[in-house]
């Protein structure tokens, strides 16, 4: 049975936290043809990882002697983990960080068969390879040592953590902004053109009228032809000076959308920094309500925007 301490017990928390780093970015490094820091976090830590490695550790402590089990209860619990994080993380910020909807045997994209399978592998491997030295590593650390370095360890993570999760929901709000924007701008230039179709309609309908008020004075009184032609002027150019000004007032409403939008895009030094790393750092990350922003905010990161 285990029987470590609290500290010892964080330690190996960040130690596979670094470990599942290593194995993600050369995953999706090679898979992307570039280096890729993949994660949630900025630094090289990837909590979800961490956080399965003790979990398999606990769960597998009953059953260490019966491999099968060991298997067993690695799928179930991270598995477990797997998707209450992916749910939680997608309604908090929403965005899907990982995404198995392209996978067969996957359940809301979140799980997916091959991956829990893959959970239970690495449970046995890990149990049973990796733990051991990991373990004989950390202990053989002075306590003092430890202690300092994980006081140190955690305000970083802890400030990392906080800025990632910060950015992480401005960027949700971002693209739920971005997407309202996004109608908003349609729907003002429907109406611009809807004005516009009906400025027309509504000028050939007043010559169209004016013609005929003018066939019939022609044969009353040529005082009163002069006058329809006056009146006939001055509707058609009330007319356009209403077409003007709220054309005028759309157009305005349109160019403030469009500034507005554009404003979500902005951002400078830590902010940037931490989006930049989000967007690059989750190549895969997904959104069913705001793939189109999404899509938008990645091309202008690729674009050096």
């Amino acid at each position: 049975m285990y029987t470590y301490s609290l500290p010892q017990w964080l330690a190996f928390f960040y130690l596979y936290c670094f470990f599942g780093w290593i194995f993600e970015s050369s995953y999706v490094s090679l898979k992307e043809h570039r280096f890729v820091n993949r994660g949630f976090l900025r630094l090289p830590m990837l909590p979800l990882y961490g956080s399965g490695a003790v979990m398999m550790l606990w769960v597998s402590l009953p059953v260490q002697d019966n491999l099968f089990l060991v298997y067993i209860s690695g799928v179930i619990a991270a598995t477990a983990l797997e998707y209450v994080t992916g749910y939680v993380m997608e309604r908090l910020f929403k965005v899907r960080y990982w995404d198995y909807s392209n996978q067969k045997f996957q359940i809301h994209g979140y799980i997916c068969l091959s991956s829990s399978i893959a959970w239970g592998f690495l449970t046995i491997f890990m149990t049973e390879i990796i733990h051991q030295p990991v373990s004989e590593l950390v202990l053989s650390i002075p306590s003092y040592s430890l202690n300092l370095s994980l006081i140190l360890l955690t305000a970083l993570f802890a400030a990392d953590a906080y800025e990632s999760t910060k950015e992480a929901l401005a960027l949700g709000q971002a693209l739920e902004a971005m997407t309202k924007m996004k109608e908003e701008i349609e729907e003002i230039q429907a109406k611009i053109l809807v004005l516009k179709e009906e400025a027309a309609d509504h000028a050939s309908l007043v010559r169209a009228e004016a013609v005929h008020r003018l066939y019939e004075m022609k044969l009353e009184a040529e005082e009163k032809l002069s006058a329809a032609k006056e009146e006939t002027r001055e509707h058609l150019e009330e007319i356009r000076e209403n077409t003007k000004e709220r054309l005028s007032q759309l157009t305005l409403q349109l160019e403030d959308a469009q500034k507005r939008r554009k404003a979500l895009h902005s951002g400078t030094g830590l902010r940037r920094f931490y989006r930049k790393g989000l967007l690059q750092g989750n190549p895969g990350a997904a959104s069913s309500r705001f793939s189109e922003a999404l899509k938008e905010l990645r091309d202008m990161l690729e674009q050096g925007e």
